[in-house]
């Protein structure tokens, strides 16, 4: 049903989805999604991977999913953290991939709809410990497309290797406010 309704949504609004990417090979990763300029990037995304019929989870302030709408978050994919705590966020989500058998741990690693000097890591060492590929997900708002464009796999690479690859990748995709993305990640 949210296949349906995700492709259906996605042509009523004049977006393409990018399906490139063969992602039903690919059961478990650590998802990033950038540039993440708005809080559309939310919608785009979550019809979107309705639409490619994928698993997601994804860290959301616990204030999020306390109030009465919060069972909406969690059915949407988002896990409730208690930012005032010092807990391993990476290491939760390296178990949550490694104890299931299909599941995409989405990331925003600019951490903020703001101009990021530069990317929290977090995600690659998720894929490390979880020994999981890093899929790339975007939005580009300049082509109306939606989608997952590449597989990084991370075996005999360094990180300065991965993230390099990775900001390749984005330097050409327009986020909805383009002058709060900084194209150099690190």
């Amino acid at each position: 049903m949210k296949k349906i309704l995700g492709r259906n949504i996605l042509k009523l609004i004049g977006w393409k989805l990018d399906i490139s990417v063969p992602v039903h090979n690919v059961p478990k990763c650590v998802l990033v999604a950038a540039p993440h300029t708005t809080n559309w990037d939310f919608f785009y995304t979550i019809i979107s991977f309705w639409a490619m019929e994928i698993p997601m989870k994804f860290f959301i302030k616990d204030s999020w999913t306390k109030p009465w709408y919060g069972f909406i978050i969690e059915s949407l994919g988002g896990i409730g953290i208690d930012r005032s705590q010092r807990a391993n966020r990476v290491d939760y989500a390296a178990e949550l991939l490694k104890n299931s058998n299909r599941l995409y741990m989405l990331n925003t690693p600019e951490g903020s709809r703001s101009r990021a000097e530069k990317w929290k890591t977090g995600f690659y060492y998720m894929a490390q410990k979880a020994e999981v590929p890093i899929l790339l997900a975007y939005c580009d708002y300049e082509k109306k497309i939606a989608g997952i464009g590449k597989v990084i796999h991370l075996e005999n690479k360094s990180k300065e290797e991965v993230l390099t690859e990775i900001q390749d990748f984005y330097l050409n995709i327009k986020g909805k406010h383009p002058e709060n993305y900084n194209p150099k990640i690190f």
